[in-house]
């Protein structure tokens, strides 16, 4: 089948075809004279194993390991479950890390009550706050952008920076802060 069909199938992007064929998660396919990619059928079930995988918000070195351990069916199986036990560690901190940003924002939204003028608007004021305190913390390191609370085991055990400031902020805006 060409990349077009197997896209189609996998509901799958080509781009991200070629992108998981260039990260060597999906083996390169052989071609045809008019070098057209030419995919079989084991190369439909590879990508919906990697589709899912990342759908379980694994990375690609986390399915790039498990791929491995799939590819060596007569191995050890212990490897997988150490691997799917840190990624569940991993989903838990980034649980918690959502509650905590949950209640910073209810925090936040309690600080404006009604409709009234946007200069007297205690959401914005707070959100002002909390910037003008990250700004000189954070030195700029994420490049002007901000980090949500996402990603892969990279962003496992910290706790971002910007939710702390936006808490800082709310403690300055209703007179709790130092």
């Amino acid at each position: 089948m060409k990349i077009g069909v197997l896209a189609e199938a996998a509901a799958t992007p080509v781009e991200t075809i070629r992108y998981y064929e260039r990260q060597g998660l999906l083996p390169a396919p052989a071609r045809t004279e008019g070098n057209f990619r030419v995919y079989l059928p084991e190369h439909l079930a590879r990508l919906q194993f990697i589709r899912h995988c990342r759908g379980l918000d694994m990375s690609l070195d986390e399915v790039r390991q498990l791929l491995r351990f799939k590819d060596a069916p007569g191995g050890d199986c212990h490897d997988v479950n150490q691997l799917l036990d840190a990624h569940i560690g991993h989903v838990s901190q980034r649980i918690r890390e959502l509650r905590q940003l949950e209640k910073q924002l209810k925090a936040l939204r309690e600080q404006c009550s009604g409709a009234s003028a946007a200069a007297q608007c205690g959401i914005l004021s707070g959100l002002e706050l909390a910037a003008r305190e990250v700004a000189p913390a954070q030195g700029n390191k994420a490049g002007g952008h901000l980090r949500a609370v996402h990603g892969g085991p990279a962003h496992a055990g910290h706790v971002h920076e910007p939710l702390q400031a936006i808490q800082a902020g709310l403690n300055l805006s209703s007179g709790q802060g130092s």
